[in-house]
This record gives C-alpha cells, structure tokens and sequence, in this order.
C-alpha cells in the first residue's frame, strides 16, 4: 500500500488509471484516502493535501466530536491520566483541601470537587501551561542541530494534528503533546523544525530528520499505532 505522510496524518494514495483529478476521502473510520491518476509527482500530492488540510481537519475533528458523545471521558476517582507517557490517577477532593481546580500532587492528579462540571477544561488549561517547559528543552537541543529556529511557538487544541508549522516560521503544538513519552514530543518537535527548512516530505525532508533522529521511522509509527490513546 502506498502512503502519504502530511503533518500528523498518514494517508493511503489510490491511484487509478481512470481518474483524471485528484480526490480526498474521509471514511467512516477515519482512515484517509487520496485518489489520484498514475503518475503524480510527490510534491503535486502534499501540495493538494495542505491546499485542503482546512477541510480535511475540520472533517476529522467533527467524527472526533461524534465518537466522544457516544464515549464520554470519566472523571473520577482511580481513572488514569497522562503526563509525559506515565499515568497518574485521579483523586477527587473536597473544595478546602487545595486551591487550584486541578494539581499532580505526590503522584496522583488531585481535582477539586466543585471543579468537577468544568474538569475536561481543568485539564486542558493544565496541559497547556505545562507543556512549554517541555517544548524549550527540546528546542534548545534540536534547533542549533537541525539549523532552524522557530519564530513563534503556540500551544492550541489542533483536532486531530498533533503539531504544525507555517511558512512564517511559527510552530503549533496540540496541548496532547504534553501528555506523551519524552521520545515522542522529540520526534514532534524535531519533524517540525526540519519542516522549518524543507517545507514537504521530500526525501531531503527525512534524510535531514534522520540526521537528527536515526530512529524517526519507529518513533513515527508508534505514535500513529499508539498516540490516540493520549486524550482526554
């Protein structure tokens, strides 16, 4: 099966002697098909897809929407949640034993009772504020290596991407990354930085990221095959 990598996505490249335009498809699963005529160069392909990655994500975070009303996520006590790849349970506790809504305290996550109603956005504003520490160090590491450096770096909720850069030089992480082992918000924050000098993934695009990263290939399956289990 041939494949196409664009950002945080892997899509399938179906190409059929019988088309004459090229074609995105959401399936019902969520698995991601570009139709294609023979003979499309790589570039021609990341360019439509990123011409359209608007749509395409808009479409991904609407079935993402669709599966958490069926599967809410539970707050309560014992339920685990992530912080740099190791799970901490939560303990509800009464308003007076803490001050801020939500805190990781002694190994547990630790939320206030009354913050309960609010508690998805609780976690959220605490990934958020934690996850620069996090992104610097690996930035202070990667970019001197790599030969780039970011202009700007922003942590939003991107849906479905994990991460993303602009041609203004700005970086976007998802505050998900926080939630993920040490080796995978290196390889996020590497694959952007090199994205800072090669725009697509062409193949100067990997041998650089491979320069930086040999392993990049096993950190990126693991965190397709792996990385949906780290969300709220």
């Amino acid at each position: 099966m041939k494949t196409l990598t664009f950002e945080d996505l892997t899509l399938e490249v179906r190409e059929s002697a019988r088309r004459s335009t090229l074609e995105l498809v959401v399936e019902r699963d969520g698995s991601l098909i570009l139709a294609t005529p023979p003979g499309v160069s790589q570039a021609t392909l990341e360019a439509f897809v990123e011409e359209r990655s608007e749509w395409l994500y808009t479409k991904l975070i609407e079935k993402e929407q669709q599966a958490r009303l069926h599967d809410p996520r539970q707050y309560a006590n014992g339920e685990g949640f992530y912080y740099q790849g190791h799970s901490y349970r939560l303990k509800i506790v009464a308003a007076t034993e803490q001050k801020p809504p939500l805190r990781l305290y002694q190994g547990r996550f630790t939320l206030r009772q009354d913050a309960l109603p609010q508690a998805r956005e609780h976690f959220i504003q605490w990934y958020t504020r934690h996850l620069p520490p996090i992104l610097d160090e690996h930035l202070a590491a990667l970019t001197e290596r790599i030969g780039a450096t970011p202009r700007e770096v922003h942590i939003q909720d991107l849906g479905y991407r994990w991460a993303s850069a602009n041609r203004r030089g700005h970086l976007y992480f998802h505050w998900r990354v926080a939630m993920l082992p040490y080796q995978m918000s290196e390889y996020l924050v590497a694959h952007e930085v090199v994205h800072l000098r090669e725009r697509y993934h062409t193949p100067a695009f990997w041998e650089r990221l491979e320069r930086v990263l040999p392993d990049y290939e096993a950190r990126r399956d693991w965190l397709a095959q792996e990385g949906g289990k780290y969300d709220l």
